[in-house]
């Protein structure tokens, strides 16, 4: 039931992701969901033991569904630190794509080493007693761990240095790792406990293993859906301050633009824009030609000039009453 429930969540993230990130340029995020996605899905029981068979019947789709969950956290830790500025030589190495293939050869050869018999949705159950299936099992969770570990650090990080909402992605990523890093935990102690044959502990820490699953993918999935759900809102609340306080200049542009023309007076195809930073900016700089023209008498009071500053505030991103501008990044590519 639960890596059901995983797995829709994974599919409806990458749905989501489908729709308001299909501008951006970097992709890691969107393979990570869909790489997820499969492994999730594959070790869904009703379709394993139909994908199982077509590989030989030898549990090959479990080493499939764990190569594809590997490949997709290197996706989401990379997707995580280009889109920041923190990236010290761990967190490079952690995400890097030797680590990723030393990874997948590891978890492929100990595979091999494993007395697997015939399809089993019960792989770890059946088959965890064996050293081969534990050190396969610790090598899968050991890399994501630590890749998990790495998203925490950075998501931690950039939840400390955000402000207002911007806050919110970076809390649900921070949580969503925090509990993934429990879950690796938990396997490998799980794993050695099963291997030593201490299963009083295994079975102790087994029930957790269900809810830390399922609040690590809700979290993540939360906090990657709600970086362009966020995004969008301030670019909304941005125009929208924008436009208001181009109409709040318009009646000082005019005097300015009446007693020197400017450029949207000469040419008033090329001054036109929709776009309403371009509109304000060009309302702020016929003011501030007006304003030093020795040529002309163009007065202003201080309240005019005091609503002048705001707006270049505004454009500078300084503007404390408005949300900061878009920040593009990497990961923002082309907007």
């Amino acid at each position: 039931m639960i890596q059901t429930l995983v797995a829709t969540l994974m599919w409806a993230l990458v749905a989501s992701l489908l729709i308001f990130r299909r501008k951006r340029t970097d992709r890691n995020i969107t393979y990570a969901a869909l790489a997820i996605a499969i492994a999730m899905t594959l070790g869904v029981d009703g379709i394993y033991t139909v994908v199982d068979p077509l590989l030989g019947r030898t549990s090959l789709a479990t080493l499939l569904a764990d190569a594809l969950l590997m490949t997709g956290l290197f996706f989401l830790g990379r997707g995580v630190m280009k889109s920041g500025e923190y990236r010290p030589g761990l967190v490079r190495a952690a995400v890097s794509v030797p680590m990723l293939v030393i990874s997948l050869l590891s978890i492929t050869i100990t595979f091999l080493f494993i007395d697997r018999g015939p399809t089993t949705t019960q792989f770890m159950s059946d088959l965890g007693a064996q050293p081969a299936t534990a050190a396969y099992s610790i090598i899968n969770f050991s890399y994501g761990g630590i890749v998990i570990a790495t998203m925490l650090t950075l998501a931690a990080r950039r939840y400390r240095h955000s402000t207002g909402i911007q806050r919110l992605p970076a809390a649900l990523l921070t949580l969503g790792s925090a509990f993934g890093v429990a879950l690796c935990l938990a396997v490998i102690v799980m794993d050695i406990a099963h291997v030593t044959g201490r299963l009083d502990l295994m079975h102790a820490v087994q029930p957790a293993y269900g809810p830390l699953s399922l609040l690590t993918f809700l979290f993540l999935c939360a906090g990657f859906a709600a970086q362009p759900a966020v995004r969008r809102a301030q670019h909304y609340l941005r125009d929208k301050r924008t436009s208001a306080l181009a109409a709040q200049l318009e009646s000082l542009w005019n005097r300015a633009t009446h007693l020197r023309p400017g450029l949207s007076q000469a040419d008033p195809p090329a001054a036109r824009t929709e776009d309403p930073e371009g509109r304000l900016h060009r309302e702020i700089v016929e003011i501030r030609d007006a304003m030093i023209d020795p040529r002309i008498t163009f007065r202003t009071s201080r309240t005019e000039r005091t609503l002048l500053e705001r707006a270049e505030s505004h454009l500078l991103g300084h503007d404390r009453t408005a949300v900061a501008p878009p920040r593009v990044d990497e990961e923002d590519g082309a907007r």
